[in-house]
């Protein structure tokens, strides 16, 4: 077996739940996912389609009317791209979810030796992606102040050379809630044009975005770019549409990349289902519904968890503007794999290690505040109150 493959790291966070899962006593934080089931109509799209029969293969590239939706979506999120015409249905490929998007877009530019530069702390999959091709990672940390990560621009910029091939780049960020603002984005683009550098940007939780917005989700690559710069633009419909088991996402690319990336899904998965597309046009042509409450309900959360947390005394966290975690750091030293562990066992409380993320969010931890019932977060504050009395710093 290739030693790229031998020598990935096992998720800190599936080992945390793997310490828990079956415990009904345990408060479960540590995925990324909301514990509210996806809405009734979106399913029963998929029940209708499955009952039509629509159990075959698909065009590789996605329903066409998809497609088409999903072009029509992010044209009106961002109608400035590629001075004013916005995306095209040609430049859209259907994925089996986000995480999908983004392996083939790594598939489709890193090869082995190439240098790929990512902000971190990030979820880990963006990082082993661009391993598992064998290319040669550069991080470059976000800083905790007062407990809100925050971007060194001018150390980004340094780091990104001719010599790097790709920069990943995940905002609003998933752990930190970190967003990137339209200035930076601008500086990160204009560099990348002048080094020759693709960028990568997972923007999944584009639309968990809490501070004041024109078009209702935050800044956007898209926003700055044309048709042509070396940017894919990854999103998935796991987050805003409350589908995280349906595995379905799509991505943003240059025209000349089109052909490539339907050899690429081809040889990867095929295509999406169909009765899983269905679900997504559903929920596509419906999102009014669906998306500003899932926001709404979200930032509910975020104003309920994030102050009591604060409260608890020499802990260390800021208001996220994005995403659905609050990343924070305990007064109490150690490591976070080993904290978290210790807090499924002693406290009943399920959250995912720093660590996880990066070495250097080591001691911090992540609560997915995504709970359809907000006494769950109120009763987790409790749970690790008392822990953190019986474990003082």
């Amino acid at each position: 077996m290739r030693s790229a493959i031998l020598n990935l790291e096992e998720s800190k966070i599936r080992e945390v739940a793997n310490a828990g899962i079956g415990r009904s006593d345990v408060l479960a934080f540590w995925f990324g996912e909301s514990d509210e089931v996806t809405p009734d109509f979106i399913r029963q799209a998929a029940i209708d389609s499955l009952n039509h029969g629509e159990t075959f293969y698909a065009h590789n590239m996605g329903l066409p009317y998809l497609r088409e939706g999903l072009a029509r979506a992010m044209t009106l999120k961002h109608p400035q791209h590629d001075a004013g015409g916005g995306v095209h249905a040609d430049r859209v490929a259907v994925t089996s979810g986000g995480v999908n998007a983004l392996m083939l877009a790594v598939q489709a530019l890193v090869d082995p030796g190439d240098e790929v530069v990512a902000v971190t702390p990030v979820w880990p999959n963006l990082t082993a992606q661009a391993l598992i091709m064998g290319g040669t990672l550069r991080t470059v940390s976000l800083k905790p102040k007062d407990g809100a990560w925050t971007l060194d621009l001018d150390a980004l910029l340094a780091a990104i050379t001719p010599t790097t091939k790709l920069l990943i780049i995940n905002a609003p960020n998933n752990p930190t809630g970190w967003t990137l603002e339209p200035d930076e984005q601008r500086a990160i683009l204009a560099h990348c044009r002048k080094t020759g550098t693709w960028i990568l940007a997972d923007e999944v939780y584009e639309n968990l975005y809490y501070a004041p917005s024109e078009h209702a989700c935050a800044p956007s690559f898209l926003d700055q770019s044309t048709a042509e710069d070396r940017l894919v633009v990854v999103h998935s419909f796991s987050k805003s549409y409350l589908m995280t088991g349906w595995r379905l996402g799509w991505l943003i690319m240059p025209p000349a990349m089109t052909g490539s990336m339907g050899k690429l899904i081809e040889f990867n998965t095929s295509c999406a289902p169909v009765f899983v597309q269905r679900a997504g046009i559903a929920a596509l042509e419906r999102a009014d519904e669906v998306t500003p409450r899932v926001v709404a309900h979200l930032k509910a959360c975020r104003d309920a968890l994030v102050p009591e947390l604060q409260a608890l005394h020499g802990l260390e966290l800021a208001m996220p503007k994005g995403g659905m975690y609050a990343f924070f750091k305990l007064p109490v030293a150690g490591d976070s794999l080993a904290i978290a562990k210790r807090l499924v066992q002693e406290a009943g409380l399920g959250l995912a290690p720093g660590n996880a993320f990066a070495p250097e969010a080591n001691g911090w931890l992540r609560w997915c505040f995504a709970s359809k019932d907000i006494a769950r977060l109120h009763l987790g504050v409790e749970r690790l109150k008392g822990w953190l009395e019986k474990n003082p710093a």
